[in-house]
């Protein structure tokens, strides 16, 4: 191994123990150890200490080819102890303005999508139905309105159209009303025949239905 192959190693190795400190922190602070269970800290600890090895191995990989070295460890301890030193407060500080903006913003977008999506489109579909109800109630006065319109004018044309048909029933000849009567009787039959035979009908497709 070169020297600026070793020079090059350490520095990134340094690099690494620093990234390893901000990302141990990051973790820590959206982990919320106190209220989760125990097993998920533990699936999620392995879980982290697993990418940070991966990704420490990686980058000696890209640097080295992999070749381990004592001053390896050393150099990431040292990284990890600049960033504890230097860089832990500034980057703490930082990133909880940056979660405190997010969630502003968060709750800004919240209440303006409250504001003017919810709150009118509730409204207007409030309107609606209010005018569908509205509509319906008119509509439902209106068609009692003709109805009894419709019934009163039937009473007054069918009452007198009675009375006259009774008073021209009485004056037709007698063999003339016989012949109506069997006209009208022999329709009848005629008419119960066919509802007899449509009501066998449906009996029977009932019975083939089931």
């Amino acid at each position: 191994m070169t020297l600026s192959t070793q020079f090059l190693t350490m520095l990134s190795m340094i690099g690494m123990g620093s990234l390893f400190g901000v990302m141990f922190d990051t973790y820590q602070r959206f982990l919320n150890r106190p209220k989760r269970k125990m097993w998920i800290v533990f699936l999620n600890d392995l879980l982290f200490w697993i990418i940070q090895a991966l990704l420490i191995f990686y980058t000696l990989y890209t640097v080295n080819n992999g070749e381990l070295r004592f001053y390896i460890f050393i150099a990431l301890i040292c990284g990890f102890a600049a960033y504890q030193s230097l860089l832990k407060g500034i980057y703490q500080s930082l990133l909880e303005m940056v979660i405190d903006t997010i969630i502003s913003i968060s709750r800004f977008m919240k209440k303006t999508f409250h504001l003017l999506v919810y709150k009118p489109v509730r409204g207007l579909i409030h309107l609606v139905m209010a005018i569908i109800l509205v509509l319906g109630r008119g509509l439902k006065t209106l068609v009692n309105f003709a109805l009894k319109v419709l019934f009163f004018i039937l009473k007054v044309f069918l009452i007198p159209l009675q009375k006259i048909l009774l008073i021209l029933w009485k004056l037709l000849p007698k063999g003339l009303k016989k012949t109506v009567e069997k006209l009208y009787n022999r329709a009848a039959g005629n008419f119960k025949k066919i509802r007899n035979y449509i009501s066998k009908l449906i009996d029977r497709w009932k019975k083939k239905k089931e």
